[in-house]
């Protein structure tokens, strides 16, 4: 069974080509603690899901509220141990001992997205947003896909280049981090297509950090990827014991 790859710094995990600030992780799961999540996942009652255009969601603890506010409660035991704890561990140098949540304002992730992509399912160039502390940690389940970077037009977050600058495969299992400049001044997207072509060491920035290249001529043929994204809520609002949602006693 292929173990997980924990390491103790970020220093070897530093994808060089693209801003000093994303990282990559090949097989931070285990093939037993992927299965695990995929399952937990199925086994999510309906409900859980919301059906976007061109995917679905799950949302944990809760949706923000219109004010971009998370509403206090602890995620599910099942996406806060061990994971958090893991990502947690990793510093950012032997000379370094923080990690990427080290400096947010509850010094851990409070927030996750549940997204599923089936072949041909993507999303639009975007940008996370202020809602949250500049880091998003994403965990991939399933399938590969390929993550497209796009610069920004004059620095307008509506605006981008028409053709990504950088181009990431997140492998199964695969832990990518996104913080600081590249989390603010950059789209990323994933187109929607079946296969994803031309993949090269020329063409792909994490290439010498993967996991395994099995991409014959160059091809990821995609099967149904799901992702993990871990942040840190800005703003949560503690709810008054005895009061409910609407402020009411309960």
């Amino acid at each position: 069974m292929e173990d997980s790859n924990i390491p103790f710094n970020l220093e070897d995990a530093l994808i060089t080509c693209l801003p000093r600030s994303a990282y990559y992780i090949p097989n931070f799961l285990s093939l037993e603690e992927e299965g695990f999540f995929l399952h937990k996942i199925d086994a999510a009652p309906r409900p859980h899901w919301r059906n976007l255009s061109h995917r679905r969601l799950q949302t944990y603890p809760s949706p923000l509220t219109l004010q971009n506010t998370l509403l206090s409660s602890p995620l599910p035991t099942w996406l806060s141990d061990p994971l958090i704890s893991r990502i947690l561990s990793i510093s950012f140098s032997t000379t370094d001992s923080r990690n990427v949540f080290t400096d947010s304002p509850h010094r851990a992730p409070n927030h996750v997205l549940v997204n599923e992509y089936k072949p041909g399912q993507g999303i639009l160039p975007h940008e996370d947003g202020g809602a949250y502390w500049p880091v998003v940690a994403t965990v991939s389940l399933g399938s590969a896909i390929v993550l497209d970077i796009y610069s920004k037009k004059q620095g307008r977050s509506e605006e981008r280049d028409d053709a990504p600058s950088w181009r990431i495969i997140q492998e199964p299992r695969s832990l990518l981090i996104s913080t600081d400049a590249f989390y603010r001044d950059y789209l990323h997207g994933i187109a929607e297509v079946n296969f994803d072509k031309d993949l090269t060491k020329a063409s792909v920035c994490n290439w010498d950090l993967l996991g395994k290249r099995e991409f014959v001529e160059g091809i990821n043929v995609r099967g149904t990827r799901l992702s993990l994204t871990y942040r840190d809520v800005l703003k949560v609002k503690r709810l008054v014991k005895g009061f409910s949602f609407l402020g009411k006693k309960g």
